[in-house]
């Protein structure tokens, strides 16, 4: 009894750890994302879209660095269980390598090409238009995204999330109040829209690499790398990493391919629709902080206690993680549930853009108990246990033999709103959970991805 005592007080504390520090980032990033929405909406529903719609192209490039980092996390977080800084260290330059080459293909993309990529999800000229101006200037950032991304999630891997969270407070402040000066004008600066949006956008994210590279190398000695040896990279060693790395590359590459099949799904329906479900969805970031806290903090404590051959507690930290993360997602949903008009007072749209925006966010709520499971099952359980491949599986077959179709049938062959599309679409996540909940019980999820000596 005292031994389950300290153990669920090291539990906690560990949890607490990790998993607040990500959650209170993840709230300061997404309360300022609403802000710049009820910003950019004081310009008109279109600039909503426009600049949504500009925002898949950078989502999908995200998601695919979210690959990547957390794929190189398994090993970062095992290897810090073992204390091998040096392989910590080789983890970390084939990170930067890959994050910065896929960054440079996307920008080159984005800033060459805007107006392309915009035609994929819409035919409004206007929204592509001004979508294209956006989306030009904000690729600029890619690569300093990329740089942040690789230090912090190793940070996070190596029990530091506490600097990730100020970095991004500050310049997630420093980008509000860019935009409130850059989009509406201050003084003898003008009023720039959208344009003035994206360059706010910019100077925060190159603010936020500069800050988290010199804290790096100024106080954290586990990842100043002084040496150009992290980016000697055997072949041996980069296709270890890589074996588990891809299946979580691809896991995320597709699903946000997946989203956007349902953004261009959305955005023929009308651009009202697509602004109601970009409010929705800013506002969803709000409320779902805590489940993306307990994923990253259990992917951190699992891989851990693997990395320093502890089995048994990792399957016991699963558990304890799934129940949590399902009963938080309840409460949460219950309050989403509450607050959805209150919250839409704030955004000035119209009646219909708000009344739809409510209706998603009560659709979001009744499913939010299977998204904060599915966080905790995939970012979790299955990445922090090394079980690539199957989370791969679980994710694909999840949104394109489901999702994309169900967003297609709803929207063209029923023709019916787009809450009740969304609704259709939702129901994805009960097969997620599901099918996952069965691996989480086989306990085959578990995997030791480096060597223990």
């Amino acid at each position: 009894m005292i031994q389950k005592k300290i153990d669920d007080k090291i539990f906690y504390k560990i949890m607490a750890s990790i998993a607040l520090p990500i959650a209170l980032q993840n709230l300061i990033s997404s309360s300022l994302n609403a802000v710049d929405t009820v910003m950019i909406g004081k310009l008109g529903a279109v600039e909503i879209a426009a600049v949504g719609l500009a925002n898949q192209f950078f989502f999908v490039f995200v998601l695919i660095l979210f690959g990547i980092n957390s794929g190189v996390s398994i090993f970062t977080a095992q290897y810090w269980g073992k204390k091998d800084i040096d392989n910590i260290q080789r983890v970390l330059g084939l990170a930067l390598m890959l994050g910065i080459g896929f960054s440079l293909t996307f920008f080159l993309a984005a800033f060459l090409f805007p107006q392309w990529i915009l035609k994929i999800f819409t035919e409004d000229q206007t929204v592509i238009h001004l979508g294209s101006s956006y989306l030009r200037i904000v690729s600029v950032s890619y690569i300093f995204t990329a740089i942040s991304f690789s230090y912090s999630f190793a940070m996070r891997s190596t029990g530091n999330a506490k600097l990730t969270m100020v970095v991004s407070a500050i310049s997630l402040l420093a980008n509000t109040l860019l935009n409130y000066i850059l989009i509406f004008g201050a003084g003898a600066i003008p009023a720039m829209g959208i344009k003035g949006a994206a360059i706010a956008t910019l100077i925060s994210r190159t603010l936020e690499t500069l800050l988290i590279v010199s804290y790096v190398y100024s106080y954290y000695d586990v990842l100043a790398v002084r040496s150009l040896r992290i980016f000697k990279i055997s072949s041996s060693f980069f296709k270890q990493v890589m074996n588990t790395t891809t299946p979580v590359i691809l896991n995320e590459a597709f699903w946000a391919l997946g989203m956007s099949m349902y953004s261009i799904s959305y955005a023929r329906i009308s651009t009202e629709a697509v602004a109601s479900v970009q409010i929705a969805l800013t506002i969803q970031g709000i409320f779902i902080v805590i489940g993306m806290g307990l994923g990253n903090a259990s992917a951190v404590m699992i891989g851990n206690v693997i990395g320093a051959n502890e089995e048994e507690r990792a399957i016991n930290y699963a558990k304890r993680f799934s129940i949590l993360g399902t009963a938080t997602g309840a409460i949460i949903g219950l309050i989403m549930m509450v607050a959805a008009p209150l919250v839409l007072n704030f955004f000035n749209v119209s009646d219909a853009v708000s009344h739809n925006a409510i209706n998603i966010l009560r659709v979001f709520a009744l499913f939010m108990a299977f998204k904060f499971y599915n966080i905790i099952l995939v970012i979790g359980i299955l990445r922090g246990g090394g079980d690539t491949r199957f989370s791969l599986f679980l994710e694909l077959s999840s949104v394109w033999l489901y999702g994309v179709p169900m967003v297609f049938i709803g929207a063209h062959l029923w023709k019916l709103p787009i809450y009740q599309v969304v609704a259709l679409v939702s129901c994805e996540e009960i097969i997620k959970s599901v099918v996952g909940f069965g691996r989480v019980a086989s306990k085959k999820w578990v995997k030791r991805v480096i060597e223990y000596n």
